[in-house]
């Protein structure tokens, strides 16, 4: 077997949050760290690859192309991945070529880059993208953005087994809801699935709308054929992907401070700051009882140095 088994991954811890805003909101959340599941390939990362790992070493592929921008964590776990347990990597990037933390380490794990430029990436989900990269890299197997599609969510489906796990070492006989980041929308239509309707999936959307994020979770849930599905979305993008502002930034550091637990601005750091807000404006009951993911994508702090 060519690509490697996530499958084997060690347990993510399940932690209790403690924030003086929860408490006083009578919320409790627990934290799945899949943040410390690996240095590198961290994160919901591998839980969104398992299956297109499969389907590559099925097709008998020599290793995997896909998409992403210069600060990709789906990239850099893929390449990090690659370098590791020997296969081949090819990554399409968006925009023009530039340096950055990220760029620096796709190119030391081996990747072989493509830059797009902005009009080529946005035609990504056109009908042919794919036939003239399948030409140039025959034996590559094609992985869509941020490991994204229904092969994708399936592969996070099993992130609801992991927490019921642990359930018991909280004290929790159960859980009232999720809420997570949202960049593809595919780790939360793994959870949709998995769910099925017994309980509600809360999406933080780390990109705008017009990103396509809820197109894409409905078209998942519909190709999976579910009947019953409970998810909500919210728009917590600050303005756009990959924007920070001194809220967001001082909000980070009080929750690390308080927390001792590392969030990034793009993803983890927008998503809790959401439920917080969502939580002072009494959305939730006291006494709920919240899963918040830690999607990992730590090393992408990186490209914010300064302003940490």
């Amino acid at each position: 077997m060519l690509f490697p088994s996530p499958n084997g991954l060690p347990q993510a811890p399940l932690e209790p949050l403690h924030l003086d805003w929860l408490n006083t909101a009578g919320i409790e959340v627990a934290i799945l760290r899949l943040d410390q599941i690996d240095p590198l390939i961290s994160g919901n990362k591998w839980f969104k690859l398992i299956e297109h790992l499969k389907t590559a070493d099925l097709a008998g592929a020599k290793g995997i192309i896909s998409l992403g921008g210069a600060h990709s964590n789906h990239l850099h776990a893929l390449a990090a991945a690659g370098k590791r347990f020997g296969f081949s990597t090819v990554g399409l990037l968006r925009g023009h070529p530039q340096e950055t933390p990220t760029v620096n380490d796709l190119q030391a794990f081996g990747m072989q880059l493509h830059w797009l430029g902005y009009g080529g990436y946005r035609a990504r989900h056109e009908a042919g993208f794919w036939h003239s990269w399948q030409t140039q890299y025959p034996d590559l197997h094609p992985v869509p953005e941020g490991g994204g599609g229904l092969q994708g969510a399936i592969g996070c489906m099993q992130l609801k087994a992991r927490v019921h796990k642990q359930l018991s070492g909280l004290g929790w006989s159960g859980y009232d809801g999720w809420w997570l980041a949202c960049g593809t929308g595919t780790t939360l239509a793994g959870l949709v699935l998995a769910e099925a309707g017994e309980h509600p999936v809360y999406g933080a959307l780390a990109v705008p709308d017009d990103h396509g994020v809820a197109q894409q979770v409905e078209s998942i849930v519909l190709e999976a054929g579910l009947q019953h599905s409970d998810y909500q979305l919210f728009d917590a993008s600050r303005g756009g992907f990959a924007k920070v502002d001194a809220l967001l930034l001082e909000f980070i550091e009080q929750t690390e401070l308080a927390s001792s637990i590392a969030l990034e601005p793009l993803y983890t750091g927008k998503a809790l700051l959401m439920l917080k807000q969502q939580v002072d404006a009494g959305k939730f009951d006291k006494g709920t009882r919240l899963i918040f993911i830690h999607t990992g994508g730590l090393q992408g702090r990186r490209g914010f140095s300064s302003q940490f």
